[in-house]
């Protein structure tokens, strides 16, 4: 179970795999970690390597050291996020969480590389607006996410952004009164550098990653994103 040449520290693939068997529900039935001298064998490692993983995960809110009692898994029931033809944050976990709010990081001028050009359906090298962007559900970060616009037709959307909190509702300002989600690539991460504040999160905890592009209704590419979100409070529901 564990790779020992992989170049991921042990105490990291441990907590990977003690974090999956606690969202799958595996200790369910004592709301409890097994003890250390437990987990050490199961894993083949010392109890110190077991502790820095219960560590991060405590790090993370996932898990509590009671002193003489052993270590209780906090019961956080994750949101569910949709994904579907018309993709949006609020829309999406409206209804899970009493408040929503989402935050504008940072705000910048870049060149398309060949990849956002691409997605875009413009030349490398054209100017676009880079938005990094923080989602938050009753006072809990839940997602970072970087976004791509043309700069020629979409110039003072981190304005609206700002003013509005909401890319929809900033589209809607610069003329785009509906979108729908061309393509969705859902993949996995380890967080780390900035997500890792964002998020509030240990290094090494897995991020779900959504790569995704959104057009007009008349099929012209308006954003191209990056979204990480944090795999124990976020679980996708695809829409078909």
């Amino acid at each position: 179970m564990i790779e020992r040449r992989s170049g991921v520290a042990l105490w990291r693939q441990i907590a990977d795999r003690m974090r999956l068997a606690i969202n799958n529900g595996d200790y369910d039935d004592t709301a409890m970690m097994p003890s250390e001298a437990t987990l050490a064998e199961k894993f083949g490692v010392n109890r110190h390597t077991v502790r820095s993983a219960l560590a991060a995960l405590a790090d993370e809110g996932m898990v509590r050291a009671v002193q003489g009692v052993g270590t209780l898994i906090e019961r956080r029931d994750r949101l569910t996020f949709p994904i579907s033809r018309r993709t949006r944050f609020s829309q999406g976990l409206g209804g899970q969480a009493r408040e929503l709010q989402s935050t504008l990081i940072e705000q910048a001028i870049e060149r398309a590389s060949p990849v956002i050009a691409t997605a875009l359906g413009i030349a490398a090298g054209t100017d676009c607006i880079r938005l990094d962007t923080l989602g938050i559900a009753d006072g809990k970060p839940i997602s970072s996410a970087t976004s791509y616009f043309p700069a020629a037709r979409f110039a003072g959307i981190g304005a609206a952004y700002q003013r509005t909190g909401s890319i929809t509702k900033a589209l809607g300002e610069l003329g785009v009164d509906d979108y729908v989600r061309r393509s969705t690539e859902i993949s996995a991460i380890h967080a780390e550098g900035a997500d890792v504040r964002l998020l509030k999160l240990s290094p090494g905890a897995i991020l779900l990653v959504t790569t995704a592009i959104n057009t007009d209704t008349n099929g012209t590419p308006i954003q191209f994103s990056r979204s990480r979100f944090a795999a124990d409070r976020v679980k996708f529901f695809v829409e078909t």
